[in-house]
């Protein structure tokens, strides 16, 4: 292979790779050192000179000039000086001489060799770039383009052919993607794996909704209005804590905009998730009323020894504060930070007279049994009822069985 074609393929197939200039000449020069090193063991007295864009390739080995019985002569190092004057008759003792070496010098086998180091080389430096670009965009969103859709993950393509990947587990419950598909996603981490970067995106994550309402909220992108925190069940309820540091701008009115106008795109986004936006506030009493929204809650006690808060609320509040399959108040808990119990107010009239005192049961259940619902607010055998079956095992401090048990007494009651 000559020399110009050498040098042309490989800038040439760097180039397409997006190596600059500077990468490929320092690139090429490391692998022509290498095999200076390899065919006359040291590269110190050597200039490589590299053109890439006309295909140039100059190698410059310098010689000292020694006398011709000089006891010190090293042919890696010198030259006699009988030599140098059939090159030039006027050379003297103690000058350098400068020999071009030609790529044909090294061999057909080594300039093989390195036309294959060198793809390697950029291949190598690829991944390197690839790995470093996101390993900086971690939280950031990105839009590519669905190439494979496969069982357990989603392959997609950048915009600059580079291949990500969207686990399932990543993916809003809800999400169908197929080939061609844009899809939207945040960086959730990089990892190298067998020598190659593995970038994985996600849906599901809080950051994928702050760089949603940062896009689509110019008080947020501005930073006037600032999100606190997240929390998210991915496809089904989210809320999203915010604060103004305009006391003129309305944070919330401002994210939800009018008639919705600004948070639909996002809920349109994430597959019709339910976002409640509310106000931040360090008033810690006032924060757990806002997230337990839209329940009104009358009076609550705050343990922090025990890191749980006791939530008073009329009966006809109970359900809105734990929400659909207790949605509502896991978010509002994780929201701030602390478990949640709601307990029913107690009521001077006979406005419950309809429902009856779980301690009406102790004929049928244990008196211990029956403590262990009252410890995280279930007084009556309407508001057992009343909460879904996996909330029950998540808050009450009972086997699966025991609440089967006691629902079932408590349903025969009603029937």
């Amino acid at each position: 292979m000559e020399t110009n074609e050498l040098i042309e393929s490989f800038a040439d197939f760097a180039s397409k790779k997006r190596i600059d200039r500077a990468t490929i000449i320092r690139i090429l020069e490391d692998v022509f050192r290498t095999l200076i090193r390899k065919k006359f063991n040291s590269d110190e007295n050597f200039d490589v000179i590299i053109n890439p864009d006309k295909g140039d390739l100059e190698i410059w080995r310098y010689l000292k000039i020694v006398d011709d019985n000089d006891p010190e002569f090293n042919e890696d190092l010198h030259i006699k000086l009988n030599q140098a004057r059939k090159i030039e008759a006027d050379f003297e003792v103690g000058e350098d001489f400068a020999q071009a070496i030609k790529i044909e010098d090294f061999g057909r086998r080594m300039v093989q060799t390195a036309r294959q180091t060198l793809i390697q080389k950029v291949r190598d430096l690829e991944k390197d770039l690839l790995y470093q670009k996101y390993k900086d965009m971690v939280g950031e969103m990105v839009t590519c383009e669905v190439y494979q859709a496969l069982r357990r993950e989603l392959v997609l393509h950048d915009a600059e052919g580079k291949e990500l990947v969207l686990p399932r587990g990543e993916q809003i419950p809800k999400d169908h993607f197929y080939k061609g598909d844009t899809v939207r996603a945040v960086v959730h981490k990089v990892d190298m794996q067998n020598g190659n970067p593995k970038i994985i995106l996600s849906r599901t994550s809080p950051k994928f909704l702050e760089r949603l309402f940062e896009k689509e909220i110019p008080e947020v992108y501005d930073g006037v209005i600032s999100i606190r925190r997240i929390v998210r069940e991915p496809g089904e309820r989210a809320k999203v804590a915010v604060e103004s540091y305009d006391d003129r701008i309305d944070p919330v009115g401002s994210c939800v905009g009018m008639r919705g106008s600004r948070i639909y795109p996002i809920v349109r986004e994430l597959n019709n998730e339910n976002i409640d936006v509310i106000n931040f506030t360090d008033n810690l009493e006032l924060f757990v009323a806002r997230a337990l929204a839209p329940a009104k809650v009358t009076t609550m006690t705050i343990d922090n020894e025990s890191n749980r808060i006791s939530a008073y609320l009329k009966r006809d509040q109970i359900s809105l504060a734990i929400g659909k399959n207790g949605q509502n108040i896991r978010l509002a808990g994780k929201l701030v930070g602390m478990e949640i119990d709601v307990f029913r107010e107690e009521s001077l009239n006979n406005e419950d007279e309809e429902d009856v005192d779980l301690s009406e049961f102790k004929d049928a259940v244990d008196d211990w049994i029956i403590e262990e619902f009252h410890k995280v607010g279930f007084d009556t055998a309407k508001s057992v009822l009343e909460c879904p079956r996996e909330d029950l095992v998540r808050r009450v401090d009972l086997e699966e069985e025991t609440i089967d048990f006691v629902l079932e007494i408590l349903r025969k009651e009603f029937e």
